[in-house]
């Protein structure tokens, strides 16, 4: 059951829209199910007597008495509107049931508590069988204003309870950090236009993919803008410093022909613009990195980063755990697109859906978080897709997310950690589609049968509490591959299984030589290592030999040396 609060100031216009047609004639038998005063409120859905300005009028008797002390002048934002509907799949509720609903609603959001005379004038409206509408008039009979602070989270809370008592499907709870949902009229708009999304839920996305790209606040804007998005940034009457922005769908204008616009902060809380500067520090362009070296390394570095976020998940600080987790979504994004092949689609939809995972009520520390950050942001400028390393990354990005869920669980953030379940499917999804190709590829390509028993027996000898187990997967003729590619990389296979098989826990894991395996891709190649080594030593001689030649006494020098050394 989700209730949704807004407010307003034009009561009959709400009205009208309440026991009208609907916009594409969906509203059917519009009536009201509960009051301030049954007797009282004329009904326009079942008396034909009944007009919507004399219920206009009854709702704003003591508006309009407040309007008349203050000189003519309404209070502002004075109707209070709150839809109420049940979830798919749940059974339709009666008239009574509804009413009971409404009744409970108003009286913990502080419009009408039970027994209070003085409260606001409201009422509810069903116009379909699985929602209702709840009105008010947001001034009491005394002309006070009602106590509606945290309204829409105390609604919330009261819809659990009705949803156990009633029988309902339980959602799950919020903590205030979801984004806005698409209204009605939004969705219709998108349906009209044969859009999959609203243009609300396509700017959050593009936002969010772009922010997890870039190393600035400029830059920021200005991919924006290259993707036909409009911006429009609001600047401080003082400093003249960008204090917040809007941003506009292409070719999304309203009756007039004009943008409609979204401010960041009701895209998503974490898309507001000190939000985005908590994570997006400028730099300058001489030190942003160029990783063109080695293709593969901004996937080790992904995956080494990815590794230490589960770590501090497990850490205790709670802080540095929500800044992984922001940064982990970010890091999503770029891994999503960053890969090819036919598991993208799965990486992207995990990518939107940890989105609700990826904030909660405790602050982040984004510093903690500052190298898987930087980490991701290396994909962007990676090129040519390493296909072991990827999916030792997807990989790591699975066990995260499921980290990622457990430790919202144990919190009791229940819908961050439904996001988070998520996000794991997709990314389980993906890495199926992605492993099993290159496996198959790998285990063709195995060692001779000696090579293979003389890696049989580092297993034994490496890891003996899983020897067996490893040996049975069907991924160990695959493990052989990659147990002779990284010899040759310059690796002692024995040394390097045990040191990957203590990296994390081989007990709960299911097909231990598959995790080995990918465990041993993600490993540099040590030849590589020890070469670029020498390069950098050699480099660097060179370059102090030409900065400070050997001194030499003038004497032996030629004639015309000596002359430039004077």
């Amino acid at each position: 059951m989700v209730p949704d609060v807004s407010t307003g100031s034009d009561s009959r216009g709400l009205i009208v829209y309440l026991f009208g047609p609907g916009r594409r004639d969906e509203h059917t038998d519009s009536h009201i199910v509960a009051a301030w005063d049954m007797a009282g409120a004329p009904d326009p859905g079942r008396d034909p007597a009944a007009t919507y300005s004399q219920l206009a009028k009854r709702l704003d008797h003591h508006v309009d008495l407040r309007a008349r002390e203050l000189g003519g002048k309404k209070p502002p934002q004075h109707v209070w509107h709150c839809p109420v509907r049940t979830a798919p799949g749940d059974r339709y509720l009666t008239d009574a049931e509804w009413a009971e609903v409404a009744r409970r609603i108003v009286h913990t959001a502080g419009i009408a508590p039970e027994g209070d005379e003085k409260a606001c004038r409201w009422i509810a409206v069903r116009h379909a069988d699985d929602h209702i509408h709840i009105m008010a008039t947001t001034v009491r009979a005394d002309g006070r204003r009602p106590r509606t602070h945290r309204d829409g989270q105390r609604a919330q809370v009261e819809c659990r309870k009705i949803e156990a008592e009633f029988g309902l499907r339980r959602l799950k709870s919020g903590d205030l950090t979801a984004p806005r949902t698409p209204t009605g009229a939004e969705r219709a708009k998108a349906e009209r236009q044969g859009q999959a999304v609203t243009a609300r839920q396509w700017l959050r996305e593009q936002a969010y993919a772009v922010a997890a790209a870039v190393s600035s606040e400029a830059d920021y804007f200005t991919v924006l803008q290259s993707l036909g998005i409009k911006v429009k940034t609001r600047l401080g009457p003082e400093t003249g410093d960008v204090i917040g922005y809007s941003l506009a769908a292409p070719g999304d204008t309203n009756a007039a022909d004009e943008p409609v616009w979204y401010g960041g902060s009701k895209l998503a809380p974490d898309l507001s613009i000190n939000r985005l500067r908590e994570r997006l520090p400028d730099q300058e362009v001489a030190d942003r990195p160029q990783y063109v070296a080695d293709p593969a390394e901004p996937w080790r570095h992904t995956t080494t980063a990815i590794h230490t976020a589960h770590s501090v998940l497990d850490s205790g600080d709670d802080a540095a755990a929500q800044g992984y987790l922001a940064a982990f979504g970010d890091a999503l994004y770029n891994i999503a697109s960053a890969t090819t092949g036919p598991h993208q689609a799965e990486l992207r939809a995990a990518a939107m859906a940890f989105n609700r995972a990826r904030r909660s009520a405790t602050r982040a520390d984004h510093q903690a978080a500052t190298a898987l950050r930087k980490a991701a942001k290396e994909l962007v400028y990676a090129s040519n897709e390493p296909g072991g390393l990827a999916i030792a990354l997807v990989l790591a990005t699975v066990h995260l997310a499921r980290a990622a869920a457990k430790w919202h669980e144990q919190r009791g953030h229940e819908q961050q950690a439904a996001a988070a379940e998520e996000a794991f499917r997709h990314l389980q999804v993906g890495y199926q589609q992605a492993v099993a190709p290159v496996l198959a590829d790998l285990a063709h390509r195995a060692p001779r049968a000696a090579t293979a028993r003389r890696f049989e027996q580092d297993i034994r000898v490496a890891l003996p509490d899983h020897a067996h187990r490893i040996l049975a997967d069907p991924a160990w003729t695959a493990l052989t591959t990659t147990l002779a590619r990284a010899e040759t990389a310059g690796h002692t296979p024995r040394r390097l299984l045990a040191e990957v098989g203590s990296e994390r826990e081989l007990d709960s894991v299911e097909h231990p030589a598959e995790v080995l395996n990918w465990r041993i891709t993600a490993q540099p190649n040590k030849r590589v290592q020890a070469a670029r080594g020498r390069r950098t030593t050699s480099g660097a001689s060179s370059a102090a030999a030409t900065l400070h030649p050997p001194a030499a006494s003038p004497m032996a020098m030629r004639p015309e040396e000596r002359g430039r050394h004077r």
